[in-house]
């Protein structure tokens, strides 16, 4: 499959019923999500937002761990180092936290949407945000440290409520209480 192909033949304006969408294994596809949040195809990085926000909104992650790229017709594998999305920026208001993924999507941290804290590939326990499809988005460097600003300690964990809802930020290790 190639990217300017399944670029033509996807609706660019949101995100499809991948839930309803069963094709066949086709195999790999060359394409890279780094722990940065570079996408990476054949070597280069995909330098046209539009086209890493439609690929994002065919991404999948299915029971096996892997993560795929689907279509009504077809499925293929793809690489991911740490998490698929990126969460770089949020709004807050007198309930809690609105969330901005990198492709322009937008999640209300709450019950539906709710911090949780994974390794991440080098061992440290860092905040993902559950976004869809089994899919998560860490929390970009920066907006990490603008959550924590506003950030209490529950106990040994860091975090902040969102629509009354606890959003785990960190947590001290065994014995640093």
């Amino acid at each position: 499959m190639r990217l300017d192909t399944l670029f033509h033949q996807l609706d660019a304006r949101g995100v499809p019923p991948l839930d309803q969408w069963d094709p066949a294994f086709c195999g790999e596809m060359d394409l890279l999500i780094t722990a940065g949040g570079e996408w990476i195809h054949e070597g280069a990085p995909i330098r046209r937002p539009e086209l890493a926000r439609l690929l994002s909104s065919v991404l999948r992650r299915e029971s096996d761990g892997d993560y795929y790229l689907v279509t009504p017709a077809e499925k293929l594998r793809i690489r991911v180092e740490d998490r698929p999305l990126l969460a770089i920026d949020a709004d807050a208001d007198a309930d809690g936290w609105s969330i901005a993924l990198q492709w322009g999507e937008r999640l209300r941290l709450g019950e539906a949407h709710r911090l949780q804290l994974a390794p991440d590939p080098q061992g440290e326990w860092r905040p993902a945000l559950p976004v869809r499809h089994g899919l998560e988005a860490r929390l970009h460097r920066n907006l990490y440290y603008r959550l924590i600003e506003s950030a209490e300690w529950r106990g040994a964990e860091l975090g902040l409520d969102s629509d009354g809802v606890w959003q785990p930020l960190g947590r001290l290790a065994e014995g640093e209480e």
